[in-house]
């Protein structure tokens, strides 16, 4: 019988978004992949640094004891050979993570495999397969930061913030603010507060989010799943975000309206496990004090146009 994951929250997170793996990368890119290998093999029994996912992942799994059931798996995905993965499996093991699905693929892409672990959400350091995943449209994805040096979790509520435009909501509104300014994207979003934004990159995800959020055993405001956006919009183009939410039907617990001011105050105030934007000027600072992923555009986009264009 094919196994029914359409109430459960997936999340494909590789080896390097779990565990801090930045020195044995390094080894890679000096040595080979024999070096790799050989440092990988004398260390299997040394536990992994935790990297910037660690807590997200862990507090996601727990959520299966408080709702009494399986609503949240994770799919560890790793380029990793099964020989030179035995040491992220042992640390797996070492912090007691419910993980019971693994994907090594020997140095091949991991892309193509979210569909066949129907994947809701994809979290890697590899640029390229999150662009690819991004692209394809299959789920939510982003490239994590470096983990925050001093990052320690509030309580045991899970936290996950969002910014708006071009991560849960489509790009268009902010690829008019940036190519006809300011007036003409607040007169535009005022004008149609009433009209549902676009569903972006990570609509599909906040949704399922508020869908789980039912299956635990709290009235949605005591909810130990926490959701938050976190905005440079500010009025009078709020009223379209709120009414988007209802909209769609989902309950956000927390909405901060920063008006183009850093966001990265709010978010270590908030304590969010992971924070989601698409620009790199807000996960400079953010990244620092909370774990944080960038949301890259479609590269269809105008946005990642504009965005290339800046770079050349």
């Amino acid at each position: 019988m094919p196994v029914d994951l359409s109430d459960i929250l997936v999340v494909g997170v590789s080896s390097r978004a779990l565990f801090d793996l930045e020195e044995e990368n390094a080894i890679f890119d000096k040595e080979g992949i024999e070096g790799y290998r050989k440092y990988q093999l004398t260390h299997e029994n040394e536990p992994l640094k935790i990297g910037s996912a660690f807590y997200l992942v862990k507090s996601l799994l727990e959520l299966n004891n408080q709702a009494n059931k399986r609503i949240v798996e994770i799919v560890l995905m790793s380029r990793n050979s099964p020989e030179t993965g035995v040491r992220m499996l042992n640390s797996i093991a070492l912090h007691n993570l419910d993980i019971t699905r693994v994907a090594l693929s020997g140095g091949e892409p991991l892309a193509p495999y979210i569909d066949a672990y129907d994947v809701d959400l994809f979290l890697s350091k590899d640029e390229k397969d999150v662009q690819t995943v991004i692209d394809s449209k299959a789920c939510a994805a982003a490239s994590i930061y470096a983990p925050p040096q001093s990052f320690n979790p509030k309580d045991n509520r899970v936290k996950i913030a969002f910014d708006a435009d071009a991560v849960l909501f489509s790009d268009e509104s902010e690829h008019r603010y940036k190519t006809e300014g300011i007036d003409a994207f607040l007169k535009h979003e005022k004008d149609n507060e009433d009209n549902p934004l676009t569903k972006g990159p990570f609509a599909e995800l906040l949704i399922k989010l508020s869908r789980i959020q039912d299956h635990l055993p709290t009235t949605i405001e005591l909810s130990p799943l926490r959701l938050s956006i976190v905005t440079a919009r500010s009025a009078p183009s709020h009223m379209r975000v709120i009414k988007t939410l209802r909209k769609w039907g989902v309950y956000v617990d927390e909405v901060y309206f920063m008006g183009g001011l850093s966001k990265d105050k709010v978010l270590e105030a908030f304590g969010a496990h992971i924070f989601f934007d698409d620009q790199e000027a807000h996960l400079d600072a953010t990244s620092k004090v909370v774990p944080s992923g960038r949301v890259p555009y479609d590269s269809s986009s105008p946005m990642k146009a504009i965005e290339n264009a800046k770079k050349k």
